[in-house]
């Protein structure tokens, strides 16, 4: 199933599309399709943020160029969210009755028990 990821700009709420990866090696970032899984070194971008990304100073930016356009939800996108929308819909099972704790003949006092030597 395709996740839906947000852009990680800031205050940014658009859907993800492309993925900026640094090199540090070779001074180089890289901007290019969005990645299949969220890597922690990554950072994904919204088509608007991508297109117009600048790289540091004396850093070269490498552009894969591609359609940066959200696809949208997928059918099996559409098939989680109706059936998170039923589980959400059913019913909490009922809960279960207290089982009560045992009668002790005589008082407990902290987790010890009195045992009288009578027994």
């Amino acid at each position: 199933m395709k996740s839906t990821r947000q852009c990680t700009r800031t205050s940014c709420d658009r859907a993800a599309a492309a993925t900026l990866t640094y090199v540090y090696m070779d001074s180089t970032v890289v901007v290019g399709q969005l990645a299949a899984q969220a890597e922690p070194h990554s950072y994904d971008l919204c088509a608007h943020h991508a297109e117009r990304f600048t790289a540091p100073r004396g850093w070269d930016v490498v552009h894969i160029h591609q359609d940066l356009v959200d696809a949208g939800p997928t059918p099996d996108d559409l098939d989680a969210l109706a059936r998170a929308v039923r589980e959400a819909g059913r019913p909490a099972p009922a809960p279960l009755a207290p089982v009560a704790a045992p009668v002790a003949s005589e008082p407990r006092r902290g987790h010890l028990r009195v045992v009288s030597s009578d027994a």
